[in-house]
C-alpha cells in the first residue's frame, strides 16, 4: 500500500447517487465517497446482505444510503432498482457503473460462457442502468453518469480477451451516450484504473506485484480512493465541463 493521499472534497449535498459494484473494492470507495460529501446513495450488489456493510458504514458515519440486490444484466432486476430508488429518493441525479467480473484465460481456453458472463456484466450492465437512469434525469436536466472501465480497455491484456472487449466497449458506449445526452446537461465519461490494490489482488504474489511496479512510471500499486476521487470529481459541478471522456488513473501505464 502506498502512502496517504489527500482526500477530494465536493459537495453533493441533496444528489442521489447509484453505484453498481459496491460491496468492495473500488466500489465500495465511491459509495462511501459520495456519501461523505452528501450524496444519498443506492449501493447495488448481487444481493443486498452483500453490500450490507458498505450501507452500514455509511449511516454509522452520518450518510444515507439503502442496499439492494440485483443482477445488473437483468432488464427487469435493473428497472425494479431504479424505480425503488426513484419512489424512495424522487430522483436519480448520479449514475456510476462499476460492477464488472473477470474470467481471465487465453483465447484459445475460453469458453462461450466465460466470454458471455463479462460481457452481460461488465457491458450489458452498464448499458441497462443507463438506459433506466436516463429518463429521469432527462426530466431534471441534470446527471452525470460515469462508467468505470479499464486500463485492459485501453492497450489490452493477455488472458483478458472478454474483459478487455467489455471494457472498451463501455469506452465506445460512453463516447456516445455523451453526444446523444449533452444537451440535456447530462455528462457521461468514464474511468479508467490501472493496477489497483484491492481484495482481487491481494491475492497476488509479491513477485507478480513487483513485475507490475515496473511497468507503472510512478513505480506504485493505486488505491482505491484515488479511483473514487476521480469519480468525485466527474460527479460534481467543476466537471460540467467535461463529457465524453475517458480518464487513466493508472499511475502513467498508458502514457
Amino acid at each position: 500500500m502506498s502512502e496517504k493521499h489527500a482526500r477530494l472534497s465536493v459537495n453533493l449535498t441533496d444528489r442521489v447517487a447509484i453505484v453498481t459494484g459496491a460491496s468492495r473494492g473500488i466500489g465500495k470507495a465511491i459509495a462511501l465517497s459520495l456519501a461523505e460529501n452528501g450524496a444519498k446513495v443506492a449501493c447495488i450488489a448481487t444481493s443486498s446482505e452483500r453490500v450490507a456493510s458498505t450501507v452500514e458504514q455509511i449511516r454509522t458515519e452520518g450518510g444515507e444510503a439503502e442496499a439492494f440486490g440485483c443482477h445488473v444484466g437483468v432488464t427487469e432486476d435493473v428497472q425494479g432498482v431504479v424505480n425503488a430508488v426513484l419512489e424512495k429518493w424522487g430522483k436519480v441525479d448520479i449514475l456510476v457503473n462499476n460492477a464488472g467480473i473477470t474470467r481471465d484465460t487465453m483465447l484459445a481456453n475460453m469458453k462461450d460462457d466465460d466470454w458471455d458472463a463479462v460481457i452481460e456484466t461488465n457491458l450489458r450492465g452498464a448499458f441497462l442502468f443507463t438506459r433506466a437512469c436516463i429518463m429521469p434525469m432527462m426530466q431534471k436536466r441534470w446527471g452525470r453518469i460515469v462508467n468505470i472501465s479499464s486500463v485492459s480497455g485501453l492497450i489490452g491484456n493477455p488472458g483478458q480477451a472478454n474483459y478487455s472487449a467489455s471494457k472498451a466497449g463501455l469506452i465506445g458506449f460512453t463516447n456516445t451516450v455523451a453526444r446523444e445526452y449533452a444537451k440535456r446537461k447530462i455528462t457521461v465519461n468514464a474511468v479508467a484504473p490501472g493496477f489497483i490494490a484491492t481484495d482481487m489482488t491481494s491475492v497476488l504474489s509479491d513477485t507478480i506485484i513487483e513485475e507490475a511496479k515496473k511497468r507503472i512510471p510512478l513505480k506504485r500499486v493505486g488505491e482505491a480512493q484515488e479511483i473514487a476521487d476521480a469519480v468525485l470529481f466527474l460527479a460534481s459541478e467543476a466537471a460540467s465541463y467535461i463529457t465524453g471522456q475517458v480518464i487513466p488513473v493508472d499511475g502513467g501505464m498508458t502514457a
